[in-house]
């Protein structure tokens, strides 16, 4: 039976939204931001007192948030002979098969719930992801960085218009830090999959989800979503073993 309680758009108000946040919290927002959009490349040595001075705070927000970042797995510790304290992850072939395999679980959850919605729920929701995906497909034969861009985020929004819709916070949360770690991969190897003219595979398997949320069908749904992200795992597994891992930067 579908579940009709209605659910609150998260996309409006992040967790935490009306509290100002500590000096810790928007040190660890900043370099995660700076982690996931490769600006700091993976490899990176993160040494304390460097960050003192290029984010202008003292060791003490530094300290709180690289530790925080290392439970994330967006930072490691550095050896002990390193004068840094950390380095940002290396982004490996085991890393992102065990990511990708978590977040499809994860998120083949999300997508079993928003199928459990009332319909009246669900059609926004539904109507807003295909809008989605043929924006993706009119992008799918282009090439350019700007194109391979805006792919991304039309994939992460496709994907997050049934999150929002059906996860509870706790879901959320655990969504959001793997999709942290998982986009530094999407932002490395996308290009070469448009490339590869391996994107528009992933269509259809859109196209699978929309169906078994649209007839309400959870079982589907949630098969549906991991599926999607199985096969980008392969897809990204070929891109890799042609490529090579990104430990460091170069």
């Amino acid at each position: 039976m579908a579940n009709p309680r209605r659910r609150v758009d998260r996309t409006e108000r992040p967790r935490g939204a009306g509290r100002a946040p500590t000096l810790a919290a928007a040190t660890y927002h900043r370099l995660r931001e700076q982690i996931v959009t490769l600006q700091l490349p993976p490899g990176a040595l993160l040494g304390e007192l460097d960050l003192c001075r290029r984010l202008g705070v003292s060791r003490t927000p530094v300290r709180a948030a690289l530790q925080r970042l290392q439970q994330d797995g967006l930072v490691v510790a550095a050896e002990a002979a390193s004068p840094a304290r950390a380095i940002v992850s290396p982004l490996t072939a085991e890393d992102m098969r065990e990511l990708f395999l978590m977040v499809g679980a994860l998120d083949g959850v999300a997508a079993r719930l928003t199928a459990e919605l009332d319909v009246a729920l669900r059609d926004p929701v539904v109507r807003e992801m295909a809008d989605v995906n043929a924006r993706l497909r009119q992008l799918a034969a282009g090439t350019g960085t700007s194109g391979v861009r805006l792919a991304q985020r039309l994939d992460r929004q496709f994907h997050r218009c049934y999150e929002t819709a059906g996860a509870g916070p706790r879901l959320l949360a655990k969504l959001d830090t793997l999709q942290a770690r998982r986009e530094r991969y999407v932002r490395v190897y996308t290009e070469a999959l448009v490339h590869a003219h391996h994107i528009r595979e992933s269509l259809s398997e859109h196209d699978a989800i929309i169906t078994a949320l649209r007839d309400g069908d959870a079982d589907a749904a949630e098969r549906r979503a991991a599926f999607n992200h199985r096969n980008a795992l392969q897809r990204y597994d070929r891109i890799v073993a042609a490529g090579g891992e990104r430990r460091g930067w170069s």
